[in-house]
């Protein structure tokens, strides 16, 4: 590849020069491994501790930031560091010790982020990409401009705006409550079904989704690097808890006809290119009933609906974004076999020192592999790990999974 982008510059084009300009590339490239070349983390949790895993393959050089003193990611980083992802000092001073910066959570301080760029820090994804998605309003409207399809939406300031919206007529319930800033796993989001249900929101910015008739809620991650390289993995199905709004089991491939899939896979790509993102994007989809493709939202890092590729992929998600964001090539995203990623949340009526009952019983159990987070406290719906299932028929791995989640119980002491 080096060789066809040489030929596109006005240089001689002689073999020799053509090798002594790729020796150096190759130079520059392998400065990351085994060097004292730095690359930051903002946040400590999970994705951070399962990036670092490949951060350790490569022998590559990590310093991490996050508010918690136990945060997973202390055990296997080179330099840990305590501190409030959203303030700015903490987040600037960080940055201006690293060469990369990158984030496993998106609740950081943008302005930091932009200040360290300007002074010639790298960061990945980039505070632009970081602000039009972070906030789901300019999310939204992001789509919209873009002509991107999306479900119908409102935007409000206020509890008391959307109460105005509903008087009027110019709101219908039912519909999905989101608020803008500060949501995740399942946190900040509410179906609205009744206006009984209002009462229980908090007074915040927000906004509104038409409900949606869909047979699937899928999910792409796309790759892309600094060249504009891009790779999309497999298309997966995700089922979701009906009350904890949060990813049961993640179905590598989706039980989807190829036409769905390509339709699937050409939106993804088409929100990558718009956000000119680099690193991982994870894009979560509908499948309505007509099989058109609506975008629902994305989270610009390794993603829930990746993990499955751990096991199930040539390139697991994590190292994929090393790839991306390091600007080297990226990996090959097809599947060894069928996969079933499934979450393990703490359960209702446990909060407290964390037991896994029943882990060594699901270990017995063909193509099983458990990731345990390292939190040592467990609360209800609390992500505590997940386990993933690989086999070579989907449906054997389906009902492997169902019994791993029927098995295995996160619990207090």
């Amino acid at each position: 590849m080096i060789f066809e982008l040489l030929d596109s510059f006005n240089i001689n084009n002689s073999y020799s020069n053509k090798r002594l300009i790729f020796a150096t590339y190759n130079k520059l490239m392998a400065h990351y491994f085994s060097s004292d070349f730095t690359l930051g983390i903002l946040g400590g949790g999970q994705l951070g501790k399962m990036l670092l895993y490949e951060t350790r393959k490569f022998d590559i050089k990590t310093s991490v930031l996050d508010p918690s003193p136990e945060a997973p990611c202390k055990i296997a980083c080179d330099n840990f560091e305590v501190g409030n992802l959203m303030d700015f000092e903490t987040v600037y001073n960080f940055g201006k010790k690293v060469d990369v910066l990158t984030f496993e959570i998106e609740h950081v301080n943008i302005e930091a982020l932009e200040k360290l760029v300007a002074e010639g820090v790298t960061v990945y994804p980039s505070p632009e990409t970081l602000r039009n998605i972070n906030n789901k309003a300019t999310q939204k409207q992001f789509y919209k401009k873009h002509q991107i399809p999306t479900s119908p939406f409102y935007i409000f300031k206020t509890k008391k705006d959307l109460l105005e919206a509903i008087s009027e007529n110019k709101l219908d319930v039912p519909f999905v409550w989101k608020q803008s800033i500060g949501g995740y796993d399942g946190m900040g989001v509410k179906m609205v079904r009744e206006i009984e249900d209002i009462k229980t929101l908090p007074d915040t910015p927000c906004i509104t989704e038409e409900l949606i008739n869909f047979k699937n809620e899928l999910a792409v991650i796309v790759a892309r690097n600094p060249k504009g390289e891009i790779k999309t993995y497999p298309v997966v199905e995700m089922e979701f808890h009906p009350e904890a709004n949060q990813v049961e089991y993640v179905i590598c491939p989706a039980r989807i006809n190829d036409d769905v899939a390509e339709k699937a896979r050409e939106i993804a790509v088409k929100v990558s290119e718009a956000f000119q993102h680099v690193g991982l994007l994870a894009v979560e989809l509908f499948q309505t009933e007509n099989d058109k493709i609506l975008i629902n939202e994305v989270a610009p890092r390794p993603h829930n609906s990746g993990h499955y590729s751990i096991e199930g992929s040539y390139t697991n998600q994590f190292e994929q974004h090393l790839r991306a964001i390091l600007n080297l090539p990226l990996g090959d995203t097809k599947s060894k076999l069928a996969a079933i990623m499934v979450n393990l949340v703490g359960a209702e009526g446990h909060t407290g020192d964390v037991v896994y009952k029943n882990i060594e019983t699901i270990l017995a159990l063909e193509g099983v592999t458990p990731h345990i987070y390292g939190k040592k406290q467990t609360r209800p719906f609390r992500k505590m790990g997940h386990v993933t299932i690989v086999n070579k028929d989907i449906d054997k791995a389906h009902k492997i999974a169902e019994q791993v989640k029927e098995t295995i119980k996160v619990i207090h002491k």
